[in-house]
């Protein structure tokens, strides 16, 4: 029988995998900047129309422009403990579910036991089973 199992990816830090990170980060944040530039847009547009209320407008577009402005703080803070990491460090980058084959006989806490797989630069560098 098989049964699927959560594996941790950890990533060594290196210059290439801190730059791709940090692209990662900037990357996104520029695309909350600009929805939130669209959502600005748009909320002006409805304003304008006659018979619309332009209370409620003022708040749900608030509401979602607040939300992706909270988003770019938290990328900033990313982005700083970014540049504080040392070179060789272990970060958590996902986790990926795997499938582990049970037999009967089988130890269960071999099985259960936390699984990693530690990447550099994209290479697989170790496996702790």
């Amino acid at each position: 029988m098989n049964i699927i199992k959560k594996v941790v990816i950890k990533q060594v830090v290196t210059e290439k995998s801190k730059e791709k990170i940090y692209r990662n980060f900037h990357d996104h944040k520029l695309r909350l900047e600009q929805e939130c530039q669209q959502l600005l847009f748009e909320k002006r547009k409805l304003q304008n129309k006659a018979g619309s209320a332009k209370q409620e407008i003022e708040q749900r577009f608030q509401q979602e422009i607040n939300n992706r402005k909270e988003k770019i703080k938290l990328l900033d803070f990313k982005i700083s403990q970014l540049e504080t990491l040392k070179l060789g460090s272990e970060i958590i980058e996902k986790e990926v579910e795997a499938l582990v084959e049970v037999n009967v006989g089988s130890n269960w806490n071999e099985i259960m036991e936390e699984q990693i797989i530690v990447i550099k630069d994209d290479i697989v560098v170790r496996i702790n089973e």
